[in-house]
C-alpha cells in the first residue's frame, strides 16, 4: 500500500500532530550515526537502520547470529556514536545479578550503606553473549528494560535517560548457553540477524581492519540532547486509528495461528518502530507500509508455534492474509 492510498488526508494528519515535528533534524541525527557506524561496519546498512529505529522508538535490540560476524562490534559502534555513558557487561555462567545491577556497600566513615551502581546504569548498555548467563542473572535486566529502574535491597534507582540495551547472543554451542526466558525476549523491541557479508563487502572490511581497527578511532557524532530530541519527535508522529487497527489485526492473527502469539507489548513496539520508520522516510504520520517494514523484526521473535514452523513464517502469513482497510 502506498502513502496515497491511505484514507486520511495529509491536512488531517498535520492537524492531529501534537506539535511541529522537525523531521529534518531527526533525519540529520540518523544519517550522522549511520555514516559513523559504517566507517566500522561494512555491508550492514539495513541492520544499522533497524537499530536506529529501535533507539528512536525507545526500544531494546537483540543481535543473534553465529560468532565472528560483527555483532559486538556493531553494538559498540552504535553506542560510541552517542556522547553519553556506555557500559559493557560480559555475560558469563558465574555472573551474579548484583554484578549487573549494583550493590549496597557499608561506608565505615559515614556508618551508612551506599549504593554502588552496576554497569546497567548507562545510556547504552551492551550485554555481550547474554545467553551465557543463567536465568537468575538474566532476570536482573527485566525491571530495567521495562520500567527503566532497578530495585536493589528494596530501594529503587532510576536509569539514566535515555536508556537502551543492545544485547548479543550466538546461535551455536547451545549446550554451553541458556535460553532467554520469554519475559526477557518480549522486552526486546527487535531481534536482528547480521549474516555473513557479501564477498566485496568482506574484502572492503579486511582492508579497513587488518591494520589498526577503525573502532579505536571512532568518536561521538551526536549529543544525548540530540538523541532525546529525536526520540521526542518520533513519539509525536501520528498513528491514526486505521493503522492501529491494522497492527492489531496482525498480532491477533499470530495469536490465532501459533501456540504463543504476540503480546500487547509487542503491538506497542510495532507501532513505535513504525513511527521511527516514518521519520526515516520523512513523514509525520505512520502508514501501513511502515508497519509492514518493521513487522518481521519486531514480531517474529515473540512467537512460539510448538511445531516445525518458526515465528517469521507466521508473520509472513499475517502480512499476506490480513487485509489493509
Amino acid at each position: 500500500m502506498t502513502d496515497t492510498e491511505h484514507p486520511t488526508t495529509e491536512a488531517n494528519r498535520r492537524a492531529s500532530t501534537p506539535q511541529e515535528i522537525d523531521i529534518a533534524a531527526v533525519s540529520d541525527v540518523v544519517e550522522s550515526v549511520v555514516a559513523n557506524v559504517e566507517t566500522v561496519m561494512v555491508g550492514h546498512h539495513d541492520a544499522i537502520e533497524h537499530i536506529m529505529t529501535a533507539l528512536l522508538g525507545r526500544g531494546h535490540v537483540l543481535l543473534e547470529d553465529v560468532p565472528g560476524v560483527g555483532k559486538t562490534m556493531l553494538a559498540r559502534a552504535v553506542a560510541t556514536s552517542f556522547d553519553g555513558t556506555f557500559k559493557r557487561v560480559q555475560f558469563t555462567p558465574d555472573l551474579l545479578p548484583s554484578d549487573v545491577t549494583g550493590v549496597n556497600v557499608f561506608n565505615q566513615q559515614t556508618r551508612e550503606f551506599e549504593f554502588r551502581p552496576g554497569p546497567i546504569f548507562a545510556n547504552v548498555v551492551l550485554g555481550d553473549e547474554i545467553n551465557r548467563a543463567p536465568p537468575k542473572t538474566q532476570s536482573a535486566l527485566l525491571e530495567a528494560m521495562e520500567e527503566e529502574q532497578a530495585t536493589v535491597d528494596g530501594e529503587t534507582h532510576e536509569m539514566p535517560a535515555p536508556f537502551t540495551v543492545i544485547a548479543t547472543q550466538n546461535t551455536v554451542e547451545g549446550d554451553r548457553a541458556y535460553d532467554l526466558p520469554m519475559a526477557e525476549v518480549d522486552r526486546f523491541m527487535k531481534k536482528l540477524h547480521l549474516g555473513y557479508p557479501e564477498e566485496d563487502d568482506e574484502v572492503d572490511m579486511l582492508g579497513r581492519v587488518v591494520g589498526r581497527h577503525p573502532i579505536e578511532d571512532l568518536q561521538p557524532v551526536i549529543s544525548l540532547e540530540d538523541l532525546r530530541m529525536a526520540r521526542a519527535a518520533t513519539a509525536d508522529v501520528t498513528v491514526e486509528t486505521p493503522v492501529r487497527e491494522y497492527a492489531t489485526r496482525l498480532v491477533t492473527y499470530t495469536r490465532e495461528h501459533a501456540q504463543l502469539g504476540v503480546s500487547p507489548r509487542g503491538n506497542i513496539d510495532l507501532l513505535r518502530a513504525g513511527q521511527a520508520r516514518a521519520v526515516l522516510d520523512g513523514r509525520e504520520y505512520v502508514v501501513p507500509d511502515d508497519v509492514q517494514a518493521e513487522a518481521q523484526h519486531v514480531l517474529a521473535h515473540r512467537i512460539r508455534t510448538g511445531g516445525e514452523r518458526d515465528g517469521s513464517e507466521v508473520v509472513s502469513e499475517a502480512l499476506d492474509r490480513v487485509p489493509v482497510e
